[in-house]
């Protein structure tokens, strides 16, 4: 038997998505699958094509993390890891709610309104964009897994403010998501009556992803990070595209932005850099690829930074399995395709 797995909210989407990727990866087995409202049901009721997963049934959270695992992937809702996980004892964990995410308490009160139940694990947790972040997370035990918006704007993003080619506090990030990135209980208005043959932003000032993104931004700059951030829900299944505008720096020129962002991802599986083209969310539906591009608008000064995924893919579990294959030893890619769904 390879690694024993635990996946917890196996019911929703993006615990789904970690069942079909795990199912065929070679060296990570599921033997726990959480999910508080179909304890006892079994996995092939709700999953019928996870046929090798027949033999197990939905059991409640304590009795997953009481199973012998060596990982544990959670995928529950918001202040429920924070309770859970409060000893660095244990299995390894990939948490793919916002709960650690933030390093600083202050900060996480600042935006969640409430104290974190669990301040001193805050640091402690390494924020898992792989890309950023891959030698700190090959050493961890906890991670922490980014949100699907914070991963598509900061892949486009990072490489730039890093090069100090744009101006790290004067951002605005314009992004849509398909509504299976609301999860399975999406609440008023992610039903298909609201969604379908509409458009709509929400939440347009003051959302928790601002703050992951200005974390990481500012570690990337050495400074200050501000960015506005409007996300949108778009009448699709899944795929998310950020399109991020900012501030050159001085005497830049188109060939200057497309270089760092090539040179930046020349060596990296899963981000494919678009040379004078624009990213396609129907090109990464189903995978843990990202595409990213920039142009400069000469004319106005700002940087046109783009970045797509496909939200359950590199915006949750696809991105949790790469972040995983790297604390197990494993090559990142590892049980992650490359083959999207199409149509």
């Amino acid at each position: 038997m390879g690694t024993r797995a635990a996946v917890l909210g196996a019911s929703g989407f993006a615990g789904a998505e970690l069942l079909r990727i795990l199912e065929v990866h070679p060296e990570i087995q599921v033997t726990a699958a959480s999910a508080s409202s179909q304890v006892g049901k079994a996995l092939i009721e709700a999953y019928p094509a996870l046929r090798s997963l027949a033999h197990l049934s939905f059991v409640s959270v304590e009795e997953a993390l009481e199973s012998d695992v060596d990982i544990v992937f959670s995928s529950l809702p918001q202040k429920a890891g924070m309770e859970l996980f409060s000893l660095q004892e244990g299995p390894k964990v990939v948490d793919l709610g916002g709960d650690f995410r933030l390093d600083d308490p202050g900060r996480y009160r600042d935006w969640f309104g409430e104290p974190h139940a669990n301040p001193d694990a805050l640091g402690s947790w390494v924020y898992g964009l792989t890309e950023l972040h891959r030698d700190r997370i090959a050493d961890a035990d906890r991670v922490a897994n980014p949100g699907c918006y914070p991963t598509a704007a900061l892949l486009a993003l990072l490489p730039l403010v890093s090069a100090g080619m744009i101006e790290p506090d004067r951002i605005h990030i314009d992004a849509k998501s398909g509504v299976s990135g609301a999860g399975r209980a999406g609440g008023e208005g992610f039903d298909f009556c609201s969604a379908n043959e509409n458009l709509s932003p929400y939440k347009v000032t003051g959302h928790k992803h601002i703050a992951e993104i200005e974390q990481e931004l500012a570690l990337a700059a050495g400074r200050q990070a501000r960015v506005s951030f409007v996300p949108h829900l778009v009448p699709m299944n899944r795929g998310l595209l950020a399109s991020c505008v900012a501030q050159a720096v001085p005497g830049s020129s188109e060939g200057d932005f497309s270089g760092v962002l090539a040179d930046a991802y020349r060596d990296e599986p899963f981000v494919r850099v678009l040379l004078g083209g624009v990213p396609h969310t129907k090109r990464l539906s189903g995978t843990n690829f990202a595409e990213v591009a920039v142009h400069f608008d000469a004319r106005t000064g700002r940087v046109l930074a783009f970045g797509a995924i496909d939200n359950l893919g590199k915006g949750a579990a696809g991105q949790a399995v790469q972040n995983a294959n790297l604390m197990l030893g494993l090559s990142e890619t590892t049980g992650l395709g490359d083959r999207p769904l199409v149509p």
